[in-house]
């Protein structure tokens, strides 16, 4: 019988394979994890859950992904149902990949669980200094960098996240450009860009990170149509970025995104 929740990859050590945050069941994936506070000034502490791999991490530190959570929807660990919405389930996939291939996993909280990440809010879309998503942000790059979860590579920071959560990727090279190796936006686009509605600057930034694209063509909270000009844009100027595209995929993870994410990190070291 085929494993319940896909191969392990080739690439994965055997001592990895052997050891693992990360237990399944027939209904569900649950990963174990770690809790930090992070201080988000006038708006008090946010939230952060996260996992390192087992074992003694390498010299220069874990690689560690940022994991950006959608709206309405808040983050109190890493596990997952198998009928949770949003493809949420494959969203356990992921976690579970990333730190049985030697990742470190963050996922941090937007301000309430009725709120996206304020990147594509009208108030800050084009004044994101303003926002308190800024001063969260750089608030936790200091505590990364400074080892509050545990040895990080300085030199191997990813991101990737769904609907609010993948607009909020992209946000990642609009705002703090240089800190991450690649992106992966699943069912979203640019970082001020919302559902349809969606305008991108003339020139996209120079040091754009490579860029994986997972999105749905039947998607129809953030249409295909709004992603593909940020693809396309990419392309235009040089940056390395794919896609990938499923003709039935909805707004969710998909069955595929856990491989295609990991591999997309692996493949920029």
């Amino acid at each position: 019988m085929a494993p319940i929740f896909g191969d392990i990859p080739a690439s994965l050590p055997l001592q990895a394979q052997a050891a693992s945050r990360c237990t399944s069941t027939a209904t569900s994936i649950s990963c174990s994890a770690q809790t930090a506070w992070i201080d988000s000034g006038s708006a008090g502490q946010r939230k952060v859950v996260f996992q390192v791999p087992t074992g003694s991490a390498p010299s220069a530190g874990w690689p560690v992904a940022l994991l950006f959570h959608g709206s309405l929807v808040r983050v109190t660990g890493f596990t997952y149902a198998s009928d949770a919405p949003f493809g949420g389930y494959h969203q356990g996939e992921l976690v579970r990949a990333l730190l049985d291939s030697g990742y470190a996993v963050i996922a941090p909280n937007a301000l309430t669980a009725a709120e996206a990440w304020q990147t594509n809010d009208p108030q800050y879309a084009e004044d994101y200094a303003a926002s308190n998503d800024q001063l969260f942000f750089n608030n936790l790059f200091k505590a990364m960098g400074a080892g509050r979860f545990g040895k990080l590579d300085p030199g191997r920071w990813y991101a990737t996240g769904i609907s609010s959560g993948g607009y909020n990727t992209s946000r990642m090279a609009l705002s703090f450009p240089g800190r991450f190796k690649a992106l992966a936006i699943q069912s979203a686009s640019w970082a001020t860009c919302v559902g349809a509605r969606c305008e991108l600057p003339q020139t996209l930034p120079a040091a754009h990170p490579p860029t994986l694209f997972l999105h749905g063509m039947a998607d129809r909270v953030v249409p295909w149509s709004s992603m593909q000009p940020y693809h396309d844009g990419l392309l235009y100027q040089g940056v390395e970025t794919t896609l990938h595209s499923e003709a039935d995929g909805g707004h969710e993870w998909f069955a595929a995104s856990p491989a295609k994410i990991l591999d997309w990190f692996q493949s920029h070291p």
